[in-house]
């Protein structure tokens, strides 16, 4: 196996500075392609949990540098992720990636963003109307916006525990939209515990709600109605979207239809090839049932496609 060395690293993002790790393989003369992980929602640290842990690993035995921080407010960073806006978030995935084409062991032209879940909206926002990127892969990211999703992913977890069909979903649904439409108006926080509280705090409803505070409750109004699809359309690289077919918490199948309408129109440029890759039984971090094994075949997609879209090194220049 390859080996790899890892370096805490700190860089800037307009007044905020973010920690992360910088993993690159092991010979020190070698100049290589680069990969940004950028995490999903909430306070999501460089290693996503340790969603991102084999994932690295991989890539960096593929040949790959990768780097990953800690979301703004969250481990070594400082700010405050519910503080920020997506292009607060994406100008940070901008920064690791600009940090990462200025380290010598990275080919600069053949570094782009792998962003997880929300990453995948930041990762688009970060690349859309951009020349100089080889790539962008976005995982397990939603084509609809965040307060669709989030609907989505409450009725699920409503059907899991109640079964289809029980009046106890609608009535969590309803809420869920009252809040949604609350957010719109900018209603403050008090205002939407209120609506909550009304309607007598359903149990189901802990699973979007439960950890809302008012920090939260503006980062979420500010987030919920973002679309993905005007920085889809913008793209001018191969985007690779990845999917797990058993994925609770993103409706997949109107995902990919949005991702390919997207990809299909005429606004788009010719550089921007869709590849969707979508495994079977795989949970939203492309994990199997009742497991924390990633799903066969999925690390090794991953890598050869970014291996078929970097443009090879010259003589070990940057």
């Amino acid at each position: 196996m390859e080996s790899m060395r890892v370096r805490d690293v700190l860089f800037v993002s307009g007044a905020v500075e973010l920690a992360g790790s910088l993993c690159v393989p092991g010979e020190a003369d070698r100049v290589v392609a680069g990969v940004v992980l950028v995490g999903g929602s909430g306070p999501t640290d460089r290693d996503n949990g340790t969603y991102f842990l084999p994932l690295k690993q991989h890539l960096v035995k593929a040949g790959f540098a990768v780097l990953s921080y800690d979301k703004r407010g969250v481990g070594q960073s400082s700010g405050d992720w519910r503080a920020a806006t997506m292009d607060d978030l994406a100008a940070d995935a901008v920064a690791a990636l600009s940090f990462l084409r200025a380290q010598p062991e990275v080919q600069s032209l053949a570094a782009g963003l792998f962003g997880h879940s929300e990453g995948g909206w930041v990762a688009l926002r970060a690349s859309a109307g951009r020349d100089d990127l080889p790539w962008v892969v976005t995982n397990s990211c939603p084509g609809m916006s965040p307060a669709e999703q989030e609907r989505y992913a409450l009725a699920h977890h409503l059907q899991s525990l109640h079964g289809d069909g029980h009046p106890e979903i609608r009535r969590a649904l309803t809420l869920y939209d009252q809040l949604a439409e609350a957010g719109r108006r900018n209603a403050d926080f008090t205002t939407a515990q209120q609506l909550v509280d009304n309607a007598g705090a359903p149990p189901g409803l802990a699973y979007y709600w439960g950890e809302v505070d008012e920090r939260l409750w503006w980062f979420l109004k500010r987030k919920q109605d973002h679309d993905p699809a005007p920085d889809l359309l913008r793209l001018r690289c191969p985007h690779l979207a990845l999917f797990g077919g058993a994925d609770k918490a993103v409706p997949v199948a109107d995902s990919i239809r949005i991702f390919a309408a997207s990809a299909c129109h005429s606004a788009r440029s010719h550089r921007a090839t869709l590849t969707v890759e979508v495994f079977a039984g795989a949970d939203h971090r492309l994990q199997i049932p009742d497991s924390t094994d990633l799903a066969p075949g999925y690390l090794d997609k991953v890598s050869q496609w970014l291996a078929h879209h970097v443009i090879p090194s010259t003589g070990g220049s940057r």
